[in-house]
């Protein structure tokens, strides 16, 4: 069955797959390991219990999300070896030293301090402690650093010539390598993102627990209102510098990615006096047009171009064989800018809750805030589909088809074993959230156990101490009878 598929579409749908999948645990760790390092800073200043215990709340389901995030990013390298060895060939003289060095620098200092944050805080005292919350903090943002460093060149490369007689591509200027027009615009959109992720996460799970308790009559926590006021002072902030960020990138993606953005607009035909914004549509490859469009006239030229006349070319002006998948990145776009301003919508409700002193007595805004919780996990999927088919049929950006990137597998091979990592996927990764989700069933409370204390089974594997056991006394000391 499996061979009547395509070798390069099942070799897309895994890694699209197992990387959206490992995606999600970075989005949320990033912004989780700042906020615990500012946790643990305000204890440290104030010496106000509350945020000693969410500190030690939350550091329980960063310690595991860490953990699968760092075990689903292992299969990426394995799958530039194998369904892509053809493009790891050509690329690698280029992006294996920018990945190289996010093991060196980010995975070897998290990996370093992660062991202090989570157990060292009576062991190594407080500033020591500190240190180690702020380097593995450090870490998570380095991590993200070289990795967007490396996913920006295949966008939009630079610093590098290609070798006639191999077709590698090699380096000419790392700097250029690494700082290539997208790079910075990717970094801190992609950043911001994790920050509100974590943000959204973090004000469902305190929302849900005001809610609970104001359903069961009952006085909520110190911890979970602090939970709930920083939350939402970080959707507040950051949900309108991400929507400015966005526009940039967006300014930065038509310059270098023009039929990316005519994709993410619906744009099939030329503007020669002002485009329209397409709120909906549903696009037709075949036909070249956007069935059922509605939009708002010369919206899109003003946004884009800053004027409500200026002209924009259209997919028209793009040869068929070079252009992107239109419906995928038209509707993953939209649900990504939707999901910003309704994260912009939540903060700005709650800062008006804030003024009228009804952050804590709002229940329809905790309502929406909990169900805004996912909102940042599904807005970085949805960003990360709209940039990477949005690249298509390019690896490397009109330097490298997808179709001369994949390795000479057959097609049941791939099929395979994507059929493998969906089963061990969901099944490993599934009970590994369904146990965060666990805990964060459960509110924080006052001295909340630490992450040692909470373990309900040995944390080594030999232990340090010997297993309870029958005494043995000397034989002169035993009881007639025994």
């Amino acid at each position: 069955m499996l061979g009547s598929f395509d070798a390069v579409l099942l070799a897309r749908i895994q890694f699209a797959f197992t990387v959206s999948f490992h995606f999600l645990f970075p989005a949320f760790t990033i912004g989780l390991a700042s906020y615990l390092a500012v946790l643990n800073a305000l204890w440290l200043k104030t010496r106000d219990h509350k945020y000693l215990d969410l500190f030690r709340y939350w550091v329980k389901i960063f310690a595991l999300a860490f953990a699968m995030g760092v075990v689903s990013g292992i299969v990426m390298s394995y799958q530039f070896g194998t369904n892509w060895s053809v493009f790891s060939d050509k690329a690698g003289p280029v992006i294996g030293a920018p990945m190289a060095y996010e093991v060196l620098s980010a995975f070897f200092l998290e990996a370093g301090f992660l062991g202090i944050m989570l157990f060292g805080r009576e062991k190594v005292g407080d500033a020591l402690h500190m240190a180690a919350c702020a380097a593995v903090a450090l870490g998570t943002f380095f991590s993200a650093f070289w990795i967007i460093s490396v996913n920006s060149w295949m966008h939009t490369p630079a610093g590098f010539e290609i070798d006639a007689a191999t077709g590698q591509f090699l380096p000419t200027d790392f700097w250029q390598v690494i700082f290539n027009p997208s790079f910075p615009y990717r970094l801190a959109h992609t950043v911001t993102a994790a920050y509100l992720t974590t943000a959204f996460i973090v004000g469902g799970v305190a929302a849900f627990h005001l809610l609970r308790r104001r359903r069961r009559g009952e006085e909520t926590s110190p911890a979970t209102r602090t939970m709930f006021s920083m939350a939402m002072w970080m959707a507040a902030i950051f949900a309108p510098v991400q929507i400015g960020l966005g526009d940039a990138h967006g300014l930065n993606t038509l310059e270098y990615q023009p039929q990316k953005v005519m994709a993410m607009e619906g744009h099939y035909e030329s503007h020669e006096g002002g485009a329209p914004l397409y709120l909906f549509g549903i696009p037709n490859d075949e036909t070249q047009t956007l069935d059922y469009a509605f939009g708002i006239p010369k919206l899109s030229s003003l946004i884009l171009k800053h004027d409500l006349n200026a002209p924009l070319a259209g997919l028209d002006t793009i040869p068929d064989e070079d252009q992107p998948p239109v419906a995928i990145v038209f509707w993953s776009f939209r649900i990504m800018v939707a999901l910003g301003f309704a994260m912009l919508g939540i903060g700005l409700w709650s800062l008006w809750a804030r003024w009228r002193g009804r952050l804590y007595d709002t229940p329809w805004l905790h309502r929406a805030a909990l169900v805004m919780a996912p909102s940042g996990l599904i807005a970085v999927i949805a960003g990360w589909i709209t940039t990477e088919v949005g690249r298509q049929p390019f690896t490397v950006y009109n330097m490298l088809r997808t179709v001369d990137s994949v390795a000479p597998l057959a097609a049941p091979a791939v099929g395979a074993s994507l059929v493998a990592f969906i089963v061990i996927y969901f099944a490993v990764f599934g009970a590994g959230t369904f146990y965060i989700l666990r805990l964060m069933s459960r509110p924080p409370v006052f001295d909340e156990p630490r992450l040692g204390d909470s373990a309900k089974g040995p944390i080594r594997t030999a232990g340090i101490t010997p297993a309870p056991q029958e005494a043995r006394r000397h034989p002169a000391a035993m009881k007639p009878g025994e």
